[in-house]
Order: C-alpha cells, then sequence, then structure tokens
C-alpha cells in the first residue's frame, strides 16, 4: 500500500496503481503506508474502478511513535520497511540533535538500519554533529546545494534495494532529497519560517514511490516531536550503543538518573556528557518529568537546554507551587544561567518557548496550566 486519501487507498500491483477502499472489517487504523495486503473486486486499475482490501499480510517491521513519553498508545506510521533516514538540516532549521536520538531510539526499537543526512552543508558545517554521533557507527552522508554528483551517487547507493523512510522536521530538505531520487515524484517543497527558524509543512502525508525497478522511499510529512511512550525504559538504553561500556560499573538495576549512577564518571572521563544528556532527557521525560528546552543560537541568552521535574501540587490544586527539582544551568559556554521555576494551574499539554524583550523566561503551557521558568 502506497498512499491514503480520505478513505481511498493506493496500491502497487504488477506496476500498475489500484485504488481501494478498506473491508470494514478490518478496524480503523489497520492498514498504513507499507503494509502488503491482499485485494478483491475490480483489481484492473482503469480509472472509476475500486477494489477492496480485505486482509493485511504480517508485518517484517513497523515504525511507532506516541503522541508524548507519557502516552503508551502507538501510532504505526509506515510497515515493512527495513531503513530509516533520518534528515536534519545543519542550518535554516538549525540541527535538533534530540529529535536525531529519539528517531535512533525508535529505529533500534523497530529493527529498522539507521541512516543520518545531513543537508545544506553549504550554510554550516557539519564537523560537530558528525563528531557527536561518529561512535555510534552510524552511516552518515552530507550534502549541499547543488547536490553534487558524487554526493547523489552515494545516497542512490545506499537507498537502492532497500525500502527506506525518510524523517525529519520541516524545512529539511526531505522532499528535496525525494524529488531528485525520483523526479516524477514531484513531492511540495518550502522556506523556513524567517521568524521562527522552522520549516512550513509542505509533505502532509505518508507517500511511498517505487525507486526504480529496485526499492522504495516513503516520505513523511515533517515533525517536530517523536514520542517514544511505547518504548521500554532498557530498549532506550540499549539505543545508546556508545553508552554500554559505562554501564558496565552501574548498579543492578541502575535505572541512569540516581546520584549513584557509574555513567557520570564515565561521561567525564571520555568526553561523553552530551550523549548522557541527551539519553536522561528522554528517560526523564518517559517518568513524566517535563522537558524544557531554551534554544536561541544567536540572540544574548545563547543556548539554553534544561530539564524540569513533574510539579508538587497544593491541597487545592490551582495555587502556585514549586518544582521538586530544576535543572536548567546546561547551556553552551557562553551561557551557564540557572533558574526557578513555579506551576500555576491543574493539568497540561504544550510546550511554548521564547521571551519577549527583556524577558527572559521559557514558559510551558499543558492546557489549563502553566509552567514558568524565570531564568537568573
Amino acid at each position: 500500500m502506497t498512499s491514503v486519501d480520505r478513505g481511498r487507498y493506493g496500491c502497487m500491483a504488477d506496476g500498475r496503481l489500484i485504488v481501494a477502499m478498506k473491508a470494514r472489517e478490518l478496524g480503523k487504523g489497520s492498514v498504513v503506508v507499507g503494509d502488503r495486503v491482499a485485494l478483491a473486486g475490480d483489481i484492473s486499475g482503469s480509472e472509476g474502478s475500486l477494489a477492496r482490501i480485505v486482509r493485511v499480510e504480517p508485518r517484517t517491521s513497523a515504525l511507532r511513535r506516541s503522541a508524548d513519553d507519557t502516552d503508551p498508545a502507538e501510532r504505526i506510521i509506515v510497515a515493512n520497511a527495513d531503513q530509516l533516514v533520518v534528515v536534519c538540516a545543519l542550518a535554516e532549521p538549525a540541527p535538533n540533535l534530540r529529535f536525531i536520538d529519539r528517531c535512533l531510539v525508535a529505529a533500534y526499537d523497530a529493527g529498522l538500519d539507521p541512516m543520518l543526512v545531513l543537508t545544506k552543508a553549504d550554510l554550516a558545517s557539519s564537523r560537530t554533529v558528525r563528531a557527536f554521533y561518529t561512535p555510534l557507527g552510524l552511516p552518515m552522508l552530507t550534502t549541499r546545494r547543488p547536490l553534487p554528483p558524487r554526493t547523489l551517487t552515494k545516497l542512490r547507493a545506499a537507498v537502492t534495494g532497500r525500502i527506506s523512510v525518510f524523517i525529519g522536521p520541516s524545512g529539511v530538505g526531505k522532499s528535496t532529497l525525494m524529488n531528485t531520487l525520483v523526479p516524477a515524484a514531484a513531492r511540495s517543497t518550502g522556506l523556513v519560517n524567517p521568524v521562527t527558524g522552522q520549516g512550513r509543512h509542505t509533505s502532509s502525508s505518508v507517500v511511498a514511490l517505487p525507486l526504480g525497478d529496485d526499492g522504495w522511499l516513503i516520505d513523511t510529512p515533517g515533525l517536530r516531536s517523536f514520542g517514544l511512550g511505547h518504548v521500554s525504559a532498557a530498549r532506550v538504553v540499549e539505543a545508546f550503543g556508545d553508552l554500554a561500556e559505562g554501564t558496565a560499573g552501574c548498579p543492578s538495576g541502575c535505572d541512569h538518573l540516581s546520584a549513584d549512577c557509574a555513567l557520570d564518571e564515565w561521561a567525564r572521563e571520555h568526553h561523553a556528557e552530551a550523549r548522557l544528556d541527551s539519553l536522561r532527557r528522554v528517560l526523564r521525560s518517559r517518568e513524566g518529568a517535563t522537558e524544557l528546552a531554551w534554544r536561541h543560537e544567536d540572540g544574548p541568552f545563547g543556548i539554553m537546554t534544561g530539564w524540569h521535574a513533574p510539579m508538587v501540587t497544593g491541597g487545592s490544586g490551582d495555587g502556585d507551587a514549586l518544582a521538586d527539582a530544576v535543572a536548567l544551568a546546561r547551556g553552551s559556554a557562553r551561557l551557564g544561567q540557572a533558574g526557578v521555576a513555579g506551576h500555576r494551574g491543574g493539568r497540561g499539554a504544550r510546550l511554548r518557548l521564547g521571551h519577549g524583550r527583556g524577558e527572559r523566561r521559557a514558559v510551558l503551557r499543558r492546557g489549563g496550566p502553566q509552567h514558568v521558568a524565570e531564568l537568573a
């Protein structure tokens, strides 16, 4: 199955496109792009014809994501893929290493081979990002505009004979790469919003495209988050293979968040603090901790990242209360600000980061509640 649009499923069989509807007994969400299905009815593929999907064959893999890290309900994005190509821009928008880490966790959990493609090397160096992931032995490819023929050859070789899912935030160049590899695809492309620094959504649906007679490329809509609520904590730790050596000295049953975790000393000795921080951010978010990520590289506050622990609320739940813990002191070398956090309201669900004129704060809104971190 190659596409879905308003209840109509595009299926490829013997080189022809067949439009089908899903049998009611299969249920909601039972068919996704990449599924191998059995068809009945009119399978001629002629204009106006409509077949029926009556069976979904067993899947060899399923790439999943959840709404957020505290929600174990999962959604299958793509079935039967064998490679996950994580596309990350080096500039416009700035690289989001935390998003890459989450995609890698999802890939390892689903049994997919991950690959990292760094785009827009004509705007920024890839040295820092490459150094960050080199310990993983992760296949990486750097591209620039215009795309050199040699780089295109390498990219094509990496996806030939595979079923590859391209995933990444909006504006990083996924659809541009797809159009280069499959010119007939004509996937929509867009520019980065100059105000937010984020890409505009151009691809609005998951679509599988044949790579000649040897392989498939699956394009996905731009994502700004990748929930891992369906992945166990043990599987998350396994995905950070470059830290495996450091876990050998951890006490039995270590959650890698406690003060006696051996990873702290090992990471300092091996200059892997950033990787350990990334692991712990994922683990904390799974436990219900709220993650605050401050990122304003060119402004007066530099680069700020940190995490916000679960709130302790008063009896009524609608008064101000202080957080159990807050650590907003991890930032760039030119910024080491700490802060205190407050909580107002009952429940919540969406993160809004930003600052105004003369204002230094990060605000987390979750429906009614609001978490505010004032930076010192």
